[in-house]
């Protein structure tokens, strides 16, 4: 019985780990209606600047990188892992789109601002 359950257990796990090659996951985001269009703020602790890359894709921001462990040492084992490391990918609708949009970022203390200005609120 045991190794019945052990290799269920194996085909499950390898039928996960083809259909989900990479473990993808979603910063958080707080998204705000302004005068002049959107702003988006994400939390990316640990990120750095130059591994995070937007687009627009009509009515979508998108938003993808990598945060790296970049702590550990060769030979160290983990305790416990409750942070995400790996890619990390965030898609946005807005109810218009975006492709004129004049986009403005700031990163700051683990924070990512975008700036969205499309026209002014009672223009959209």
């Amino acid at each position: 019985m045991a190794i019945y359950l052990s290799r269920v257990m194996q085909v499950l796990i390898n039928s996960e780990d083809r259909a989900y090659p990479e473990c993808i996951w979603q910063p958080p985001a707080d998204i705000y209606r302004i005068e002049q269009g959107w702003l988006v703020k994400l939390d990316l602790a640990g990120v750095r600047s130059e591994d995070i890359h937007l687009s627009i894709q009509g009515q979508h921001l998108i938003i993808q990188g990598l945060r790296r462990d970049w702590i550990v040492e060769a030979g160290q084992q983990y305790y416990s892992m409750e942070i995400a490391y790996n890619r990390f990918k965030r898609v946005i609708e807005f109810p218009n789109h975006l492709e004129h949009a004049r986009i403005t970022t700031q990163y700051r203390d683990g924070m990512l601002l975008i700036w969205l200005k499309t026209a002014p609120q009672g223009g959209v």
